[in-house]
């Protein structure tokens, strides 16, 4: 048992079989609950959002060329895919960055935990470490060991080690940390070995932190098998919130939505123990859809509802067969769920195509007891120009949102503030008759909080088009909410 999983542990004990979460930043719940006694700012309509530069305007970076940030800040590349590691070049880094996590290292340095979206055909794919899930599957995780040095204009930021931690999986999108010091990394697909592939796919699996080379991949069952997106955990108890990236139309049998999940575990910390799989229902409105004719502020009662079989056969022919269990008996519909985060004595999560002008949509569940919670509607983008396709997220340590964008054009990463106003803080701009830039992604701040790690995906497939990016950007946080 490492020391992270006896701290954790002590923490469970001392939780007393609660079942809130712990507060972890000041927030955003404030901007989203009109007539709620915690009320405490003003909340913009959703046709009024300001747009606010507390950092100033943004302009051409000086190191990283292609994107725009603000001038005092920073903004520096540290790794490449689909070309070999500047820091051990006989490994080729897996191009298709996503999700990413960021943990503290004993010696003080950091360690970064990246997705890999590969998602090449079996019949050419391979694994790009072993050992390895399955042979014919091309995505996975790499780990990064980067150290900070210097304080202010001073400080730079270096890559010191990258490995595969995780191979012979596929469609690695989203996922999340875990208190217990370790990345969830979830499939976002169902196939298996009737599309040519040596297993099933479409579950969650977990890398450690601490590891050096490839863990082992085992795929965590109980946790359920679908269209994964992002997890976040309870630090209280251990609890896993699960999101579900599908679409939502109202014409398309097809089509019918995603849920939010949540994992109860045997052992909290123990994922591989099992446990029990439930996703979330609106009380006394089954079926209830949150993508449509939402009221900024609006809290509905929540409660879960069991999932009697989270590793369904039928998942691979049918990726929904698992939500339609849910929706057979109540459960809330959702438009493409996304990003997780934990904070505020909840977890936020995006819609990513939600709300009228489908532009994306924030809500927050707050437990209220064992069984039951309270979700609110935080945040509904009126226009793609104010915030167009939201993804992966993360609660600053100040306590903004920060937003990574997945959409058409211009892309960014944004901030919410706590008075509900947007803050453009990188942008990748896009030039008509040019190549489209690749969506932001993996959003994450170091251990101090003063280096935020982000990721430009790049292509998907071995071989293929541009180079993903990972990038460190540090400057003056303290001037703005983010």
């Amino acid at each position: 048992m490492t020391i992270e999983r006896r701290t954790f542990l002590r923490q469970i004990a001392s939780a007393s079989g609660g079942w809130t979460l712990a507060p972890l930043l000041t927030g955003l719940t404030a901007c989203g609950r009109i007539g709620a006694e915690s009320l405490s700012l003003p909340i913009p309509p959703p046709t009024g959002v300001r747009v606010i530069e507390p950092y100033g305007p943004l302009g051409r970076s000086a190191d990283s060329h292609t994107l725009d940030i603000p001038s005092a800040f920073r903004c520096v590349p540290i790794s490449s895919g689909g070309v070999p590691s500047r820091v051990r070049p006989d490994f080729l880094v897996p191009n298709a960055f996503d999700g990413m996590a960021a943990f503290p290292l004993p010696n003080g340095n950091v360690r970064l935990i990246r997705n890999h979206e590969m998602v090449d055909p079996p019949q050419s794919a391979e694994a790009f470490g072993t050992p390895y899930y399955d042979r014919r599957a091309s995505g996975g995780t790499t780990s990064l060991e980067i150290r900070i040095v210097g304080r202010g204009k001073d400080l730079e930021v270096e890559l010191v080690d990258e490995f595969a931690s995780l191979t012979g999986t596929v469609f690695n999108c989203a996922g999340g940390p875990t208190p217990w010091g370790s990345w969830l990394s979830c499939e976002e697909t169902t196939v298996g070995t009737t599309r040519g592939y040596d297993r099933p796919h479409g579950y969650i699996f977990e890398v450690r932190a601490a590891a050096t080379s490839p863990e082992e991949a085992v795929p965590l069952r109980d946790m359920g098998r679908f269209v994964h997106e992002a997890i976040a955990v309870d630090p209280g108890t251990g609890v896993v919130y699960e999101t579900e990236d599908a679409y939502y139309l109202p014409t398309r049998p097809d089509l019918p939505g995603a849920g939010l999940y949540r994992f109860i575990p045997n052992r909290p910390g123990v994922l591989a123990d099992g446990g029990r799989l439930q996703i979330l229902a609106v009380t006394d409105q089954p079926g209830y859809v949150t993508a449509r004719d939402q009221i900024l502020g609006m809290t509905v009662r929540a409660h879960w509802i069991d999932l009697d079989r989270p590793d369904p056969p039928e998942a691979e022919d049918d990726p929904r067969a698992l939500f339609r269990e849910g929706l057979s008996k109540g459960a809330a519909v959702f438009a493409r769920l996304e990003g997780a985060f934990p904070g505020d004595g909840g977890i936020y999560v995006v819609s990513t195509n939600g709300g009228e002008a489908q532009a994306g949509q924030v809500f927050h569940y707050r437990p209220t007891s064992r069984d039951a919670g309270e979700l609110t509607t935080v945040f509904e983008s009126p226009s793609r120009d104010v915030l167009d396709g939201p993804d992966n997220i993360v609660v600053s340590p100040r306590g903004g949102l920060l937003m990574c964008e997945d959409a058409r054009g211009t892309e960014f990463i944004r901030g919410l503030d706590r008075e509900g106003s947007v803050t453009d803080l990188v942008r990748a701009p896009h030039v008509a008759g040019t190549p489209e830039p690749g969506e932001f992604a993996g959003a994450c701040f170091s251990p101090d909080g003063r280096v935020l790690f982000f990721n430009v995906q790049g292509s998907h497939l071995v071989g293929a088009g541009a180079s993903s990016t990972t990038y460190a950007l540090w400057g003056p946080w303290e001037d703005g909410p983010l």
